[in-house]
């Protein structure tokens, strides 16, 4: 998924289950396209790898992921900015709130698609009523 901030998705992409994320991450950003100014890509330490920066900075992002505490090349990163990185898993915490999101009742992709696009219009509908 990716989103702008606690309250916005901008799209998303299921993968098969037994696959890596990187994957559909990498598609994400190239169906985005580059931006028209440089944008911060707030990512998972899942997303951390060389492979992925690359493609964000090929793209104009700028990469705001920590190397893992295991990695022989450490590159820095804005710490400040990467604080707001709960705001995207705090989008995801509410969206697994829905029962039916969080326990995958539907056996097609495209229905479990549809029931996250649902899920997606409440959420923006309730948060114009509620501050964050």
């Amino acid at each position: 998924m990716v989103a702008a901030d606690a309250r916005t998705a901008i799209t998303f992409a299921l993968s098969p289950g037994q696959a890596h994320d990187t994957h559909e991450g990498h598609e994400l950003l190239n169906r985005l396209g580059p931006p028209s100014r440089p944008l911060s890509l707030l990512t998972d330490r899942a997303y951390e790898s060389e492979e992925t920066r690359q493609v964000a900075l090929e793209l104009g992002f700028v990469p705001v992921v920590p190397p893992k505490r295991n990695q022989t090349n450490a590159w820095e990163y804005d710490r400040i900015m990467y604080r707001r990185h709960n705001e995207i898993e705090r989008l995801l915490r509410r969206l697994k709130g829905c029962r039916r999101i969080f326990s995958r009742f539907e056996k097609l992709g495209v229905m479990f698609v549809g029931f996250i696009h649902f899920a997606l219009i409440v959420e923006a509908f309730c948060s114009v009523n509620t501050p964050y």
